[in-house]
């Protein structure tokens, strides 16, 4: 800009000046000769080994790779790097519903409000409509840009955590949802719930978008729901059944970021087949969720694993005990490390944070992003 770009122009310079590395795996050796071939055509840097190739370069470098007409690269493949490519040059802007947008060309502060006697950090204190609603705007004052609400504890090791019906979850929903929508029309709400039922429900009475931490494995029909009601969708990855995610049963892992990146193209994939439109998901990591906290950590700097599908990522480390695992901190008094952790997330590409205290992790927020751009 200072050398006479507009900003429009050089945001997009400075986007293509980017570094990339992209790793193809598994591969043919056949395969992997053409790519390496493909990479010195463009004066990259490959490294391969036994089933891989490693092509690395300036993001505008890459490009060259599926250049229409000179691509030396399989269809398919072109295909996904041109995706990839165009993810880190022309991140998404805002997230689209049928109610209304948020933009993410900020960070997005979205607060969380458990109507739950057993949620892990605040469950019990927000069951009466109106304890939760004075909760609710109060974090819309503390700069919360949407609000998340959830009826269905996944915490280890409470008793019946996950096995909360879909007429219960509806009964502590209902006379806060209605509420909130007259007294917050304009404010975005999602409900965290792995229930086609109460999700349904939920987009009836005036949602926004619905919040699955089973990423559609446990209830495909959520986003069934989510297209037929125009309703945004967030995809959270996890491992098992709701009473076992929040434990470390199916934490096994040879790379954490790619694998957990992996099964979420494929909860993307089976979002769009049930009619969900792409600008109308978000993706998120699922940090605590069948993860150990070493997994969480390798996840948080392995982010442009997640950012790479082309969709907004949202994540929710917000008291989570990998953080006091570090600090040595207890869960109820983690929030500085949860706005230490969305920090490093921001840093890494998120866009949207998911937590229970909305100011502190706002104002850490503000300060990243003012590093980041002005």
């Amino acid at each position: 800009m200072r050398r006479g770009l507009d900003p429009a122009r050089a945001d997009a310079v400075a986007r293509g000046l980017a570094p990339v590395a992209l790793l193809f795996e598994p591969v043919s050796c056949g395969d992997r000769d053409t790519l390496a071939l493909a990479a010195r055509s463009q004066g990259l840097d490959c490294i391969t080994g036994d089933g891989w190739a490693m092509i690395a370069g300036s993001a505008s470098a890459l490009a060259g790779l599926v250049r229409p007409g000179f691509s030396k690269l399989q269809p398919q493949v072109a295909q996904s790097v041109g995706q990839l490519l165009q993810a880190v040059v022309q991140p998404i802007r805002e997230w689209e519903m049928a109610r209304g947008t948020v933009a993410l060309e900020r960070p997005v502060v979205v607060g969380i409000l458990n109507v739950t006697p057993d949620s892990f950090s605040d469950g019990g204190r927000y069951l009466e409509p109106a304890d939760a609603l004075r909760h609710a705007g109060q974090m819309l004052e503390a700069g919360a840009d949407m609000l998340d609400i959830g009826a269905q504890s996944t915490a280890p090791g409470r008793a019946g955590a996950g096995t909360t019906s879909p007429d219960e979850q509806w009964r502590r929903l209902e006379p806060v949802l209605a509420e909130m929508v007259r007294q917050f029309p304009n404010v975005p709400v999602s409900v965290d719930t792995t229930d086609h039922t109460t999700g349904r429900r939920a987009l009836e009475a005036g949602v926004w978008a619905l919040n699955d931490v089973s990423g559609l494995r446990l209830d495909s029909e959520i986003g069934a729901v989510c297209a037929e009601h125009g309703a945004g969708l967030i995809l959270v990855h996890s491992r098992g059944r709701v009473d076992e995610m929040a434990t470390y049963r199916l934490a096994q892992y040879d790379d954490v970021a790619i694998e957990v990146a992996e099964e979420l193209r494929q909860s993307v994939s089976v979002a769009e087949g049930l009619g969900v439109p792409a600008e109308r998901i978000v993706v998120d990591p699922g940090l605590g969720f069948a993860k150990r906290p070493e997994h969480n950590y390798a996840l948080l700097r392995g982010l442009a694993a997640l950012t790479s599908l082309g969709f907004p990522v949202m994540v929710g480390p917000s008291r989570k005990r990998f953080l006091g695992q570090v600090t040595g901190g207890e869960v109820d008094v983690s929030d500085n490390a949860t706005a230490a952790a969305c920090v490093a997330a921001f840093a890494q590409g998120a866009g949207m944070f998911r937590v229970h205290d909305v100011a502190r992790v706002r104002e850490a927020l503000l300060v990243a992003d003012a590093v980041r751009n002005r």
